[in-house]
């Protein structure tokens, strides 16, 4: 009874191709809406996790003033022994590295550009997850002397050297000139800016050589890494406590230093991009609803226009169930359709987008099949009123319809 009901369904479909068409294109832009917008967010929240991630291993970072809302314009800097504290007393606390920046002109032979120069110790690579494409890390013993010596981002490289390649050349760094021994491994773009767009070099080395060492409180960030299993609470909260104690901060005044952890940060981003996501799908969905409103109006139409048609069925015996059953396989295969289709548009959609906005194509089996059965709860749910109107026609008024 299914096949016979299927068949006569598929033939009737057959007979008007563009009004089936035009029947289910609400349903195929539903699904592939619904597939797309999830699909996308799905892949967007892959790419904040992935751009999180690459800024260190759960990173904790200590800036000196307030952050966000009002700013502390007097706060001071750190030193360099706050850093070493860090690491040697705060539980929990893998590494930590000083660090001071500053914005100087850099020129390599007839190009020039300004560029943010980080000054910091080796432990900064490690904190950060930086590797190198080309060349190495400066060492402790550079570290510790000062040497005239750089490490350089990939978008620096691009911008001054082109194709050439750069280890071993020497780059004018403000009034001092240092010697390109690493090329770091390229990251990307994120949210604050461009990550490869940077030189490093030394600590030592920016404060004596480049930005001029004129006091111990030069410091302006810290990066600390929590160790693997540790609590990022527990260490900020020890962070905390020892940074009010070093600056003598009294039990009502304010912290004037601020702290971000790239844990929470990625978490409180990835919840965001998914309640986007899960509201986008939802306003996507009315579309679905739209569809199978068109398919419930067709489906009222082919009713009146085959009433003689439903009139020779019963009166040579089929029943009301199976003209009830012609009519609700006729609905719900219009709407399967649709739903294929739907995914089918919806891949593309998504493959092509992601590639546009350079986010992982990440594609979930659960959300097309869900979309799958929704077409098709939508064509019986639709599909359901002018299959009982047809089944309730009186076989005599039925064949008297011209």
């Amino acid at each position: 009874m299914f096949l016979n009901a299927f068949l006569i369904a598929l033939r009737e479909i057959r007979r008007n191709l563009t009004r089936a068409f035009l029947t289910v294109l609400g349903v195929i832009i539903g699904v592939s809406a619904v597939i797309t917008m999830v699909t996308l967010g799905q892949g967007t929240t892959q790419a904040v996790k992935n751009q999180i991630s690459g800024l260190g291993s759960n990173l904790v970072m200590v800036f000196a003033g307030v952050r966000f809302g009002p700013r502390s314009g007097n706060a001071p800097n750190f030193t360099a022994e706050d850093a070493t504290l860090i690491a040697e007393q705060i539980g929990g606390v893998a590494a930590a590295a000083p660090v001071r920046s500053a914005s100087l002109s850099t020129i390599y032979q007839d190009k020039a550009r300004r560029t943010n120069i980080t000054g910091s110790t080796s432990a900064y690579f490690d904190i950060n997850k930086w590797r190198t494409a080309d060349g190495r890390f400066f060492t402790e013993a550079e570290a510790r002397s000062g040497a005239a010596v750089c490490v350089i981002g990939n978008t620096v490289r691009k911008e001054l050297f082109g194709d050439e390649n750069p280890i071993g050349a020497k780059i004018r760094l403000g009034k001092a000139s240092c010697e390109v021994v690493g090329l770091l491994a390229a990251k990307g773009q994120m949210g604050m800016g461009d990550q490869d767009d940077t030189i490093i070099v030394p600590l030592a080395t920016i404060q004596r050589r480049l930005a001029g060492h004129t006091s111990n409180n030069d410091i302006n960030m810290i990066c600390v890494s929590a160790a693997e299993g540790a609590s990022s609470d527990e260490v900020i909260a020890g962070i905390t406590k020892l940074l009010r104690e070093r600056r003598s901060l009294g039990p009502n005044e304010d912290n004037n230093f601020s702290l971000m952890d790239t844990r929470q940060i990625a978490e409180t981003l990835s919840s965001s991009t998914k309640m986007m996501t899960t509201l986008l799908a939802a306003v996507a969905g009315v579309s679905l609803l739209v569809g199978g409103i068109g398919i419930m109006n067709i489906m009222l139409v082919s009713v009146t226009e085959r009433t003689r048609e439903i009139g020779i069925r019963l009166s040579i015996g089929a029943t009301t169930h199976e003209v009830l059953l012609q009519f609700l396989v006729e609905a719900v295969t219009l709407s399967c359709a649709g739903g294929v289709a739907g995914i089918a548009l919806a891949l593309g959609l998504c493959f092509g987008l992601s590639q546009l906005i350079h986010v992982p194509f990440a594609f979930n089996t659960q959300i097309n099949i869900i979309a799958f059965i929704f077409s098709a709860a939508v064509g019986i749910a639709f599909g359901f009123t002018p299959a009982r109107r047809a089944a309730r026609l009186d076989p005599i008024e039925a064949l008297r319809h011209e």
